[in-house]
């Protein structure tokens, strides 16, 4: 009896027959340890920011602590590799972000990592407007005096971006693109030096994450003239959207939770009802705000779909922005 008994639950095994009930006892009892949050940014980017936040106020529901582990380099692919990589147990979850899932696929022919294939996606948990500022100086206070700057210029005024590929310089394409306008590129190391650039006056104007530039324009270093979310919100105030001038421009930053593909369902669906719970925590919702970013929830399908989606929008910008496929 015992013989048969062992060789009934080996066959079990070698099946897979016994995999969802564990699953399921270890989804009862998760976390019972720390868990790592992959940020594939640099610290102190708005992405390392609001995955900070966001981990501060997890580790408040889940009663474990929830462990940034930044992982920069390559524009995000490097954390999203390890990311992939990582055992599929959900103590290893990446924050992902519009660079290393949208971007990279049009610039890199090699990636090692398939973002739509190679992750469970989770939800989003925010979306973050992207501003577009001018130097003070200028007479430019709407979305129609800049185009009509642009016209005035020659298209040689000069629309400063973090490098070429960055969020910042493919949001501009996609504004001068959809609006019939020209400008002149002028890629800087990095979103800090392009922003100091239009303070200065060296450069006219950029579109950068709105977090980035929300002190400069409070001082008054900067006028913020629009946004790049759909229509208006509630965090900017009567600040005007981008599309309500240039129809069909909506380009925003967006961070979303991903787990290793092959995390069991069990564990996902404990993953995201503690995702939901953060993102309803009254000091989770003020921090964003204070970042102007929106808490934004959805289910893993609408996620995947939503990603699939701007990979495919994405297309037309990178080409038209002349990017070199490595």
């Amino acid at each position: 009896m015992n013989f048969v008994r062992n060789f009934t639950l080996l066959l079990a095994a070698s099946l897979g027959l016994g995999a969802a009930p564990a699953a399921s006892a270890a989804a009862s009892d998760y976390p019972n340890r720390p868990i790592r949050l992959i940020v594939p940014n640099a610290p102190g980017s708005s992405v390392d920011t609001l995955g900070r936040i966001f981990a501060h106020a997890m580790t408040g529901v889940v009663k474990q602590q929830v462990v940034v582990d930044n992982r920069a380099g390559a524009g995000g692919i490097i954390g999203m590799e390890i990311g992939k990589d990582a055992p599929p147990d959900g103590y290893t979850l990446v924050s992902a972000s519009t660079a290393a899932m949208v971007i990279a696929p049009h610039i890199h022919k090699k990636l090692p990592y398939d973002p739509l294939k190679d992750y469970e996606f989770i939800s989003l948990f925010g979306n973050t407007p992207n501003a577009l500022v001018v130097n003070p100086s200028l007479p430019i206070k709407t979305v129609k005096e800049l185009l009509d700057y642009n016209r005035s210029r020659g298209g040689k005024a000069n629309m400063a971006s973090a490098g070429a590929g960055s969020q910042s310089h493919l949001a501009g394409v996609m504004f001068l693109s959809i609006a019939k306008s020209e400008a002149l590129h002028v890629p800087y190391k990095g979103g800090g030096a392009s922003v100091a650039a239009v303070v200065a006056g060296e450069s006219q104007w950029t579109i950068t994450p709105a977090p980035a530039v929300a002190g400069l324009v409070k001082s008054g270093k900067l006028r913020m003239i629009a946004h790049s979310l759909p229509a208006r919100t509630a965090l900017l105030g009567d600040m005007p959207a981008i599309a309500e001038t240039v129809p069909g421009y909506a380009y925003s930053g967006w961070n979303g939770l991903l787990a290793p593909r092959g995390t069991p369902k069990p564990i996902l669906a404990k993953v995201r009802e503690l995702l939901i719970k953060t993102t309803q925590n009254a000091e989770f919702k003020a921090a964003f705000e204070r970042q102007m970013t929106e808490v934004t929830t959805d289910t893993p399908e609408e996620f995947r779909k939503f990603v699939a989606g701007e990979i495919k929008a994405m297309g037309p910008v990178v080409k038209a922005a002349g990017l070199t496929v490595n």
